[in-house]
């Protein structure tokens, strides 16, 4: 299964939001089943260490940053993602670009808890809730 964790999740995991925290760190640690592939894209991870940091102090935020890029698969924003986000039915261009950024991925399912900012998708929505409940 080919996973695109969002941003949010990745926050929940790294800083610890309850109560959301669980299923963050339990979706992020399917990337060690050979079943499981699990992407975000580059912006994300200067996003979570932009917020880490004024969080969790600049050390932690670098620390978990560097974890996650050893673990996940960290796709590029590209001029074709880019061109795909801007004509996209998207309201808002982030989410449109990690939209795109999961189609060039063959990403099957999008995790993220802002469902609502995903209603255009082609590809199946969840929280790691929902994902970790259903028979993946």
């Amino acid at each position: 299964m080919i996973l695109f964790i969002d941003s949010d999740v990745l926050l929940d995991a790294i800083l610890m939001r309850v109560p959301f925290d669980d299923f963050a760190l339990k979706v992020l640690s399917l990337i060690d089943r050979e079943d499981h592939t699990l992407y975000a894209s580059a912006h994300s991870l200067l996003n979570v260490y932009y917020i880490a940091s004024k969080i969790a102090g600049k050390p932690a935020a670098l620390k978990s940053i560097g974890l996650l890029e050893q673990k996940l698969n960290i796709a590029s924003t590209n001029d074709m993602v880019i061109r795909t986000a801007l004509t996209s039915d998207f309201s808002d261009v982030e989410d449109g670009v990690q939209y795109a950024i999961a189609l060039d991925n063959r990403c099957k399912i999008i995790i993220t808890r802002n469902i609502k900012d995903y209603s255009k998708s082609s590809i199946p929505v969840m929280t790691a809730e929902q994902y970790l409940r259903s028979n993946f």
